[in-house]
């Protein structure tokens, strides 16, 4: 079995209110940073799974994601994995 260092990424799916990203937005011309645009906020998620291969530990980081980390209806997720050596 390996060990497997996990991150995960969420954010809002296309058409969904981001009011986070959407404050820091109109925050950054008063600071001097009127160069950036189209921000958006998201959570990342980072801990280990140990598993017997890659594949296995992608299915079960996914069936995490889907069940308890994201919620479907407003986000989509993206994982990194990369074994521990």
């Amino acid at each position: 079995m390996a060990s497997y260092e996990v991150m995960v990424e969420i954010r809002h799916l296309p058409g969904i209110n981001d009011p986070e990203g959407a404050t820091v937005e109109r925050a950054l011309p008063a600071l001097g940073f009127s160069t950036i645009s189209k921000v958006s906020m998201g959570k990342a998620i980072r801990f280990s799974i140990d598993a017997d291969d890659v594949d296995s530990a992608t299915l079960s980081v996914n069936d995490v994601c889907k069940r308890l980390l994201a919620n479907p209806v407003l986000e989509s997720f993206e994982i990194k994995i990369r074994e521990i050596k």
